[in-house]
């Protein structure tokens, strides 16, 4: 029913990953595989609901409708088994805002807050500008080269300061689908240590099969009690455009001390027709989910199998969620600069370096494997060239 052999062509459209190359890559002849959207189309029948949206001639302010929360409640609870209440849901216009106002208003400055590196950027980012303290908790690879938690070293940096975790789940960028008893043991230090967690579940819905998604707040009402849960359309169905996710809060004084900030910043309530595409996504998107993923597994397997040509060059990291591939590229023994310089001039692509996830990403890259047949095919030969070369 869904072709992905082919992709509409971004580079004249403003879109972020081709606008940027000049300036990040210092050139525009790469393909962009970096930033986390898909060049594959977003699902042609949300396009069908916005089409028929426009046909009423006002695009005035609009509250977010009831039934667009239901269509997501409805969702998580069909594929996450996660059930959330109407009242305790909230509009944001990413999870990175969310993450801003959660650490506003749940710690103070000089707060300790936790992140488990290698991670998304913005967590480091977030802290910093609100002159909170960044408690590095790194993750540790096991033999079979997937990444685990490290609750020793957790246990031995937390203090009377660590007020807060951004927990990534699933995991940006190493792949990982943190199991039910991973993330209990998780749960159980943050009780005993009054730690607030903010779970990042962006990713929850690309999730590879056999693994399945525990949403943190699932576990028990102990942790409904500590959790702010964010989550949205914009990664599963390339919807980032259109601004709009969510975030739960259970907990009432959380809430409260939430929406406090929340307010003062002006969230409003989004756009028109951000609120016809979220709905829209959660109503008709679970055969074209199924779809994606099934071609999203076969362009990693691609990948993988260059990796496995290279074995004293490059190791991928066993991936069980998200369409971003870590890649070890220490083999090369090449330093950070120099194995981004690899990738821009010689294979033409444009990776994130993984220093840019924390000190523990250094010879790593981040490959977004989240375009078409066509497109993965160019990647895989141009990557396969250079190495060659190399």
């Amino acid at each position: 029913m869904y072709d992905f052999s082919t992709s509409s062509l971004r580079e004249k459209t403003n879109a972020e990953k081709y606008t940027l190359r000049k300036k990040l890559f210092g050139t525009e002849d790469i393909m962009p595989v970096w930033v986390a959207d898909m060049d594959i189309d977003t699902p042609s029948f949300i396009f069908e609901d916005i089409k028929k949206r426009l046909e009423h001639p006002i695009l005035g302010y609009e509250m977010v409708p009831s039934s667009a929360y239901e269509a997501q409640i409805q969702w998580m609870k069909n594929n996450h088994d996660v059930v959330f209440n109407i009242e305790d849901m909230i509009y944001s216009h990413s999870v990175v805002a969310s993450i801003n106002v959660a650490i506003e208003a749940y710690t103070n400055e000089g707060d300790n807050i936790i992140v488990q590196t290698p991670v998304y950027p913005p967590f480091f980012q977030s802290i910093k500008r609100h002159n909170r303290e960044v408690l590095e908790n790194n993750l540790v690879i096991k033999e079979n080269g997937k990444y685990k938690f490290d609750l020793e070293d957790l246990k031995s940096k937390i203090n009377e300061k660590t007020k807060l975790l951004l927990l990534c789940s699933p995991h940006n960028p190493v792949g990982r689908v943190w199991n039910k008893e991973e993330l209990s043991e998780l749960l159980e230090l943050c009780i005993q240590n009054n730690i607030i967690v903010f779970s990042d579940e962006i990713h929850s819905d690309l999730v590879f099969s056999p693994n399945k998604h525990i949403s943190f707040s699932s576990l028990s009402d102990n942790a409904k009690d500590i959790c702010v849960t964010a989550m949205g359309v914009g990664k599963t169905f390339n919807l980032a455009g259109v601004a709009m996710s969510s975030v739960n809060i259970s907990n009432n004084e959380l809430k409260e001390k939430f929406l406090e900030v929340y307010k003062k910043h002006h969230f409003a309530d989004g756009s028109v027709l951000s609120h016809v595409a979220f709905q829209s996504a959660y109503t008709h998107g679970q055969e074209w989910l199924k779809a994606l993923k099934i071609h999203l597994y076969k362009n990693y397997e691609m990948l993988q199998n260059l990796c496995e040509k290279y074995p004293e060059k490059l190791k991928i990291t066993p991936i069980e969620a998200t369409y971003l591939a870590w890649i070890d590229c220490r083999g090369m023994n090449l330093g950070d600069r120099k194995l981004r310089d690899f990738f821009v001039k010689e294979a033409k692509l444009g990776l994130n370096p993984g220093l840019g996830f924390g000190s523990n990403g250094s010879g790593f890259m981040r490959l977004n494997f989240a375009v078409s047949v066509e497109k993965m095919q160019e990647v895989v030969n141009r990557l396969d060239e250079a190495l060659n070369k190399f």
